[in-house]
């Protein structure tokens, strides 16, 4: 894209969608995040143009681009529609970069946007949150180096490596503990115009603030991780990197809700419920 990116870029569904899954992008440039300027959208074509899952919906009245919109009027969504979902393993402090770098693969149905339930089956045992600074892909990208791993990123976002603990003791390639259905919240935005270097991170858990760190804190960092994860695959437009969680965690159980804050992107804030898809549950 040639043109200058908005500072921020949602992905969003109209109070009173057409459709179920009708969904439109947005933008809006305004540095105070809760200013009345700050809450008017407009609605832009898809920030990835070669990603068909990423396609936003027929244009409406009221929602073509151009058009304005204010947070009234619509849901926040993930971000983006992602073929890949990666987060690192033991990037959580200094000490990881004495480990090779090591991804692991959360399952893209895993995603869900801000405000959606984080759900626990009975038999999950112990789950933690994890709030990440998040790499949102831009463009297809195979064979990056530290000079380019920037133009791959369209911008950084808010994610949730939900763990299931006990089932990473038993699961070594962490799939049932890190890909079940609303184990990685995502959002509320896509911030374009970010130093990543070193921002607060951290996790408010029912109202009560828990330990922050910093970014700058990771082993390894963005463009290093963006390296190593094109060295062997190509990421598509819209794909996320959680990064990984250098501050503090607490147990979640249903009842919680779980606010995590990323310093210039904002809070993604989800509630936490028992698993909707066993018997009797509320």
């Amino acid at each position: 894209m040639t043109s200058r990116l908005p500072h921020r870029i949602a992905r969003v569904r109209p109070a009173s969608p057409q459709s179920p899954d009708e969904h439109f992008f947005v933008g809006n440039d305004a540095g105070d995040f809760t200013s009345t300027e700050g809450r008017a959208w407009t609605v832009i074509d898809s920030p990835f143009p070669v990603s068909r899952a990423n396609d936003p919906s027929p244009s409406r009245s009221g929602w073509e681009t151009g058009a304005v919109v204010t947070e009234d009027s619509f849901d926040f969504l993930a971000p983006s529609v992602p073929v890949n979902v990666f987060g690192m393993a033991h990037n959580t402090g200094k000490p990881g970069r004495d480990l090779p770098p090591q991804a692991f693969h959360k399952a893209a149905s895993s995603v869900i946007g801000p405000g959606e339930a984080i759900q626990l089956s009975s038999t999950v045992g112990y789950v933690d949150p994890e709030a990440e600074l998040t790499v949102v892909v831009g463009r297809p990208s195979r064979g990056l180096t530290l000079k380019t791993a920037r133009a791959a990123i369209l911008g950084y976002t808010i994610g949730n490596d939900v763990s299931a603990r006990d089932l990473q003791k038993t699961d070594e390639l962490w799939i049932s503990a890190k890909s079940q259905d609303t184990f990685t919240p995502v959002g509320p935005w896509i911030v374009t115009d970010l130093d990543d270097s070193n921002l607060e991170i951290g996790i408010i858990h029912n109202g009560g603030e828990l330990k922050t760190a910093s970014s700058a804190d990771l082993g390894w960092k963005v463009d290093e991780i963006m390296v190593y994860l094109t060295s062997f695959m190509t990421l598509q437009p819209g794909d996320l990197v959680l990064t990984g969680f250098p501050a503090e965690c607490a147990r979640i159980q249903p009842g919680d809700t779980v606010v995590c804050r990323v310093e210039g992107i904002g809070e993604l804030r989800n509630p936490v419920t028992g698993a909707s898809w066993e018997v009797g549950t509320p």
